[in-house]
């Protein structure tokens, strides 16, 4: 006879955001998916007023002491809750005393954003090679007449005063930028595979740290949290060590020259999975989340900055996050972004490694 799953199984399998509440409204416990809501780790979350996580003013409070007071459970829909630590969401809320004499409240938090989040992150893909086609075009016939101007200019050089040749040496230099932006634009259209193979995301993600701490992330300070357990993930490398360097950039770049602090960290969250146009389902429950305290990104771009030249940068090219949203698409996963001022998140998820023959599903 097979033995009955243990509570803690159950009570970490609940793919929502679950607390129980103290009677003093302090957190008692967390499931995983709190956990990764919060953005603070079960030691972090417990013993904690949970108004230090919700604010004071949530209404989420109000449900807790409704339902305590009453000793029925209590339901709230259409709530927005926004974690101090993370984005502000719908969520339907059910608070439910736990009727064991502690006075313990049980708060589940059922997110309606999810599955407008997914088919948000879906759709990059589509965005991402959206311009797949006319790239090749672009390059090939951009590339020939650019290397033209660049050595017309060079010539003309040789024959011109120094007064003049500043300005063939202005010609050159907007050649060679707009010859950068084609070799950008280029990568898109590679519709070679991703060479993927068993990849342990942890050597990818310090390779990416050290080359950014050494370079263009110098001023920031960098905090890990890292899952030792995580198993191998499917992926080409030199891809994927792109993909965190152009987070890691980006994340540089926003925060301040003081104070700075970017955040890389790694956890394991069954229960999500993607169904592509082909019918397979896929499970992504490998997590990577990098966080920096820049200003945020601005509301009126949060929604398309994975979509091909938006960018909120004076002069981004816009095509830094859409080429990481094609790798993840290319991997199987998915990435999404939340944002406000002082905290900025990007969180990707892509697939367990099965082998080459396995169809086993995590």
């Amino acid at each position: 006879m097979t033995a009955a799953p243990s509570y803690e199984a159950i009570w970490s399998a609940v793919p929502y955001p679950a607390l129980v509440i103290a009677p003093d409204d302090h957190v008692r416990m967390a499931n995983p998916a709190a956990e990764s809501a919060a953005g603070a780790s079960q030691r972090q979350l417990r013993d904690k007023p949970l108004a230090r996580f919700l604010g004071g003013d949530s209404v989420i409070l109000d449900v807790v002491a409704q339902a305590r007071r009453t000793e029925v459970s209590v339901a709230q829909y259409n709530v927005e809750v926004g974690w101090l630590e993370g984005g502000r969401q719908t969520h339907h809320v059910h608070a439910t005393p736990l009727h064991d004499g502690s006075g313990d409240v049980l708060l589940l938090l059922h997110p309606q954003g999810l599955a407008d989040k997914m088919d948000r992150s879906l759709s990059y893909r589509s965005a991402a090679r959206s311009v797949t086609g006319m790239a090749a075009m672009l390059a090939h016939e951009i590339r020939n007449p650019l290397a033209g101007i660049g050595g017309a200019a060079q010539l003309l050089e040789m024959s011109l005063s120094d007064s003049e040749r500043e300005l063939t040496g202005l010609i050159r230099e907007e050649a060679a930028r707009i010859g950068k932006l084609v070799d950008r634009v280029e990568q898109f259209g590679d519709l070679r595979p991703a060479q993927r193979q068993a990849l342990n995301i942890h050597d990818v993600l310090d390779r990416a740290r050290r080359s950014a701490a050494a370079g263009f992330a110098a001023h920031a300070r960098f905090t890990e949290e890292f899952d030792p357990s995580l198993p191998s993930t499917s992926g080409d490398p030199d891809q994927l060590l792109q993909v965190f360097q152009n987070l890691l950039k980006n994340a540089a770049e926003a925060i301040p020259k003081v104070g700075g602090v970017i955040g890389i960290s790694t956890a394991f969250r069954p229960g999500v999975k993607i169904t592509s146009p082909g019918g397979h389902s896929e499970s992504l429950p490998l997590l990577v989340t990098v966080t920096d305290n820049g200003p945020g990104i601005p509301e009126t771009l949060i929604r398309n900055i994975f979509d091909p030249f938006v960018s909120s940068k004076a002069n981004g090219s816009g095509l830094g996050l859409s080429l990481v949203s094609k790798f993840i698409s290319d991997h199987g996963g998915t990435i999404e972004c939340d944002s406000r001022p002082g905290r900025t998140r990007f969180q990707i998820r892509l697939p367990v490694w099965k082998g080459e023959d396995s169809e086993a599903e995590v």
